[in-house]
């Protein structure tokens, strides 16, 4: 054997060992690999469940939306005629109020006149 076949011997030699030395995380990643499509297939079996109880949840919400929208415009609606029949009322019966209270005030003012006039005849006396 010549030297240059002990110096290719000693590089398969060393090639061998550091095919071997890369080997072991190599066989590691693969195994993570396989952990890691293990737990996207688990979640992807959990995620379904999940979905559909989200699917059902919005729809019993959009549900309720509809409902709480139809009291919406019930109450709207209740507010409008309840403004429409105190305007109603106002015109109606603030009138009438208005010329009473006038009224009473120009008769107080004429008793509370005539008192006065009363009683400074009465000291003058």
């Amino acid at each position: 054997m010549s030297g240059g076949d002990i110096a290719g011997l000693i590089a398969a030699g060393v090639f061998a060992v550091l095919v071997a030395i890369l080997a072991v995380p190599v066989m590691k990643l693969g195994a993570v690999f396989d952990e890691l499509r293990r737990t996207i297939a688990s979640i992807g079996e959990g995620t379904t469940p999940l979905i559909d109880e989200v699917t059902a949840t919005v729809s019993t919400t959009n549900q309720q939306l509809k409902k709480v929208d139809g009291i919406s415009n019930n109450v709207s609606d209740a507010t409008a005629n309840i403004s429409a029949l105190s305007s109603l009322v106002a015109a109606t019966v603030g009138s009438p109020l208005i010329r009473v209270a006038a009224f009473s005030y120009g008769v107080r003012s004429a008793f509370t006149g005539r008192r006065s006039t009363r009683s400074r005849h009465s000291r003058s006396r």
